[in-house]
């Protein structure tokens, strides 16, 4: 491990960061962390500015995140979330980001309340920013329909899902990938509190899409 972070820590960190997203669309968040850890070196030697920071604490975060190190992803999103308020505001779309990651992480080890918190904080920066239909938020609003959904709170979570639904569709078409990955998420859903014929509905939708889809390809 020392070995190769002194080797990531010669390359610029342009080329490090690159290097630690390939690992992490791979899955390879072991080495992720080993790479992310040398770029931040490379951004906190005076390299660049304190947004590279955060940006290289976000990405290190993700790499814990992948392995359930959730102790150690919790300090390094607050620590880049407290960069870019400072540098950005508290209100800009990039903290909401982080807010977003925080909730998510939050609910993945069971924090309930503080997931709600940082993911509802996200959606009212992003509806402010961007208004009320802009894609980005879909995303929020899945990750608040999945804490309530790991809540058993699934009404509430039926209604968040319709909303990003509808987003999605505005923003993308009927037709789009995004609509059938959120129509297998609610039909999941659906079929949990009894709504059977509506998921069926839904579930044949979803098909069509990818079989259109698959044939224009």
């Amino acid at each position: 491990m020392t070995l190769l972070i002194g080797a990531c820590v010669q390359q610029t960190w342009e080329s490090a960061m690159a290097a630690g997203q390939q690992a992490l669309t791979a899955e390879d968040y072991p080495r992720a962390e080993r790479i992310f850890s040398a770029a931040l070196v490379k951004a906190r030697g005076g390299e660049g500015d304190e947004l590279r920071v955060a940006l290289t604490l976000t990405f290190l975060a993700r790499a814990y995140e992948g392995q359930r190190k959730f102790i150690d992803a919790e300090p390094r999103y607050l620590e880049a979330l407290r960069i870019v308020q400072k540098v950005r505001g508290p209100d800009h779309p990039d903290a909401a980001a982080i807010l977003n990651n925080l909730g998510v992480l939050n609910r993945m080890h069971g924090q309930y309340p503080e997931a709600e918190h940082y993911l509802k904080r996200a959606l009212a920066i992003k509806e402010g920013a961007h208004g009320a239909s802009h894609p980005d938020i879909a995303l929020t609003l899945m990750n608040l329909a999945q804490l309530h959904v790991a809540k058993d709170d699934y009404e509430a979570a039926a209604l968040l899902y319709e909303r990003a639904l509808g987003i999605y569709e505005m923003a993308y078409g009927p037709e789009d990938l995004r609509v059938a990955d959120t129509l297998d998420r609610y039909v999941v859903l659906l079929r949990n509190i009894h709504r059977d014929d509506e998921a069926d509905r839904l579930e044949r939708r979803a098909e069509s899409i990818r079989a259109s889809r698959a044939t224009e390809g």
